[in-house]
């Protein structure tokens, strides 16, 4: 039992408050106390490990200052074989569970990451603030913190980053998975076997990647009328729960959706889709999904609180540096470069940032790149009284598409696709020169859904229409005058055949690729890729990251 579960029994709700959320009280300067106690401590470890001082080169620095000075900034290709290998006698510390991520095609097919039992016992602290932030109505409210909630099991494997964060929540406050964790179903099956389980329990909540949860939402909501009959009359939970949902659906005078058969208490969701998909993710289950910004490589770096707007940062797992924007493009011009970094006390709002991390407790990676770009939105929380800098998940640092009057970002595609209320299957986007007028545009690769009917221009203009009303900071003050200018029409879309998504992930399933591995990826595709999603590729391809970094880099 944890001390959190401990805690909760006994009543004793503002220590359990404190305990998973003080560092929501903190101020910078105590913050940054912790970051630099917790890497001292990290530094003897790593000095007297056989991987820390590969990957420190040597260095045997004794201050955070000289840390920074003296070690260089690391990706995985650094940790390698020994991660790969999972080797356990070079660690700085023996490792309690290894989970791993998507590798890199050519090299590796999965990044494995150890993780100590000190960083795990300190993860499932922060495991307690996930459940207290995501079921709180504001500061200090415990009131709807139980144990036994019945969690939609919508996470992989336990080898999977995701599901020890899901885990270690679960370990905090003694929640029940549904289906009972251990089911070794598919996850399409362990999906359904969940939501059969929840017609007569009932469901508390769930997580994961927000069009997960909305395709599952959408996919309940088709199947309204194909319930097992079965179930609803072995079950007279189940046969309520469904005839009180109809009830309601009619009242409203539409289909069934989730929130008609469920009242959800918690959701969690992260990654790039977390904006795009959240009124979606509203209008199906009733509730907005909580972010929560982590990953593999370090567990939980970052939380929304009950306003649901930024996210702060979690001081506790890993020690942070920031890569100004500015660095990371001169990073791209010349890989012998070596970024200047920030700390959280130096960052400015308004900037984006390149994440780099150390991972305390006795993890192995140290000044790693996680390849995140974020925006520091504001320097504290004024309204909740947050003395910590605010963060939003911009991009992928190398996600960044320059067309010279707008910039695009992974997000502010996905968003504008959405915001067109075009029913589609999946999108790929990459940056191509047409071959006649030799101009560059954004190439977006549709399939679209639901026998849709739509003209290639029709998407594009759509599409472009919709991207000029985001206010993301990358769109030139004066578009307008430019487009009459220069005949600025910097979208194209090419419509891929039904099925195409469905044949490239029954293409790579019998290739042998794993889960992470299954969808292509949205922006700068390859040419294999577009040819294996059926697509006729007649553009130059153009991705010039030399000649954007130098152009920004220049400003």
């Amino acid at each position: 039992m944890s001390k959190i579960t401990e805690l909760l029994r006994q009543g004793r709700k503002e220590e359990l408050w404190q305990m998973c959320c003080g560092f929501l009280d903190l101020s910078l300067e105590q913050f940054m106390a912790i970051q630099r106690r917790l890497l001292l401590e990290q530094l003897e470890l790593l000095k007297d490990c056989e991987l820390g001082r590969k990957v420190m080169r040597g260095a045997m620095p004794e201050t955070v200052e000289e840390f920074r000075e003296q070690v260089p900034l690391t990706t995985y290709a650094d940790y390698c074989p020994e991660l790969l290998e999972k080797r356990e006698d070079v660690l700085p510390a023996r490792p309690a569970r290894w989970v791993h991520t998507s590798g890199r095609s050519g090299e590796y097919s999965a990044k494995w990451v150890p993780m100590s039992e000190d960083f795990c016992h300190e993860h499932v602290m922060i495991g307690g603030a996930v459940a207290l932030l995501a079921l709180c109505q504001g500061r200090g409210d415990v009131s709807q913190v139980k144990e036994h909630l019945k969690v939609l099991l919508t996470m992989g494997p336990p080898e999977y980053g995701s599901r020890a964060i899901g885990d270690f929540v679960q370990e905090a406050i003694n929640f029940d998975f549904l289906p009972p964790d251990g089911d070794e179903k598919p996850f399409e099956l362990r999906i359904k076997a969940g939501f059969e389980e929840a017609l007569y329990r009932g469901i508390d909540g769930f997580g994961g990647l927000p069009f997960v949860l909305v395709a599952v939402g959408e996919q309940l909501k088709r199947q309204s009328g194909e319930i097992d009959i079965r179930l609803l009359l072995s079950h007279p939970g189940a046969l309520f729960r469904v005839l009180r949902g109809l009830v309601r659906s009619k009242l409203a005078r539409r289909s069934l959706l989730p929130k008609d058969l469920w009242t959800i208490k918690c959701i969690l969701g992260g990654g790039t889709d977390t904006v795009v998909f959240k009124k979606k993710v509203e209008e199906l289950w009733g509730r907005y999904p909580l972010e929560v910004y982590g990953g593999t490589e370090g567990g939980v770096y970052a939380i929304q609180t009950w306003d649901y707007e930024g996210m702060t940062f979690i001081p506790t797992l890993n020690f942070f540096e920031f890569i100004p924007e500015t660095e990371h493009f001169k990073w791209q011009l010349d890989h012998s470069y070596r970024p200047k970094t920030v700390l959280l006390d130096e960052v400015k709002a308004g900037e984006n940032y390149e994440v780099a991390i150390t991972n305390l407790h006795g993890g192995a990676l140290v000044r790693f790149r996680l390849g995140d770009m974020v925006r520091i939105t504001a320097l504290r929380n004024e309204k909740l009284g947050i003395d910590i800098p605010q963060m939003v998940f911009e991009r992928r640092a190398d996600d960044l598409i320059d067309l010279g009057p707008i910039r695009l970002t992974e997000k502010v595609i996905w968003q504008a696709i959405e915001n067109t209320n075009i029913p589609y299957v999946d999108w790929a986007a990459r940056k191509e020169i047409e071959t006649i007028s030799e101009r560059a545009v954004l190439r977006l690769y549709l399939e679209l859904k639901d026998g849709y009917v739509a003209s290639e221009k029709g998407v594009a203009t759509a599409v472009y229409e919709q991207i000029k009303k985001l206010d993301d900071g990358f769109i030139h003050e004066d578009l307008t005058s430019l487009e009459r200018l220069l005949d600025f029409k910097p979208i194209e879309v090419t419509l891929l055949p039904d099925g195409a998504f469905a044949k490239y992930i029954a293409q790579r399933q019998a290739e042998g690729a794993d889960l992470a591995h299954l969808k292509p990826p949205h922006i700068n595709p390859s040419e294999k890729v577009l040819s294996l999603l059926g697509a006729k590729v007649e553009a130059v391809p153009r991705v010039q990251v030399a000649a954007e970094a130098e152009a920004v880099a220049s400003q």
